[in-house]
């Protein structure tokens, strides 16, 4: 018997099975649901990310129906069920949202509007760089993605473009002002 005093060996295996895994939407296929199935889970540690993704998985997950208090700004700004801090102060401290721990936090994928606000801000920063920069700046864009640099993060591998893109910007200003309009002299009309 399993239950015998100091017997921790089974020598059978489980008498029920579950022919087929649980699916959450299955007789529920209501806009709840669907909402609830759709949530990004974001600004969390990964053991954090594994139980709320875990509540989500066997419908046990309740979301907020009013904001709640960040613990850190005491501000009526939490609006993801389960987590205690504000993305705010999560991302200004570096902690978890969910156990306030300093952990590596697992960020979410920017939405349509943020993702479109981005490409608009690296097209305009393309557009202000001369032809040379920018076809500099679009090799090294190639280079980067054909290398396949998939150990480091999304915001690694932005805040690398964003300094790149920054460098040229300063060689071009830097370029401006080495001009020196002296050199061309030689070919002034008075001379003549």
């Amino acid at each position: 018997m399993s239950t015998q005093r100091g017997n921790n060996q089974r020598s059978r295996p489980q008498k029920h099975k579950n022919q087929t895994s649980f699916k959450n939407n299955l007789h529920d296929t209501s806009q709840r649901t669907k909402l609830i199935n759709n949530i990004q889970v974001s600004d969390v540690c990964v053991k954090c990310k594994g139980i709320i993704e875990w509540k989500i998985k066997y419908k046990k997950y309740k979301p907020l129906t009013q904001p709640r208090k960040c613990v850190r700004c005491n501000q009526k700004n939490v609006k993801q069920a389960y987590h205690v801090m504000c993305t705010d102060c999560g991302k200004k401290l570096g902690l978890c949202t969910k156990c306030c721990e300093l952990k590596e936090v697992v960020t979410g994928k920017p939405n349509d509007q943020e993702q479109l606000k981005l490409d608009n801000e690296m097209k305009n920063l393309l557009q202000s760089l001369p032809e040379r920069k920018r076809r500099t700046f679009l090799r090294y864009l190639s280079k980067k993605n054909e290398e396949g640099d998939e150990a480091k993060s999304e915001e690694k591998q932005k805040e690398d473009l964003k300094n790149k893109l920054e460098a040229l910007r300063a060689n071009d200003s830097a370029d401006k002002e080495d001009l020196d309009y002296s050199d061309f002299d030689d070919f002034d009309s008075s001379d003549e």
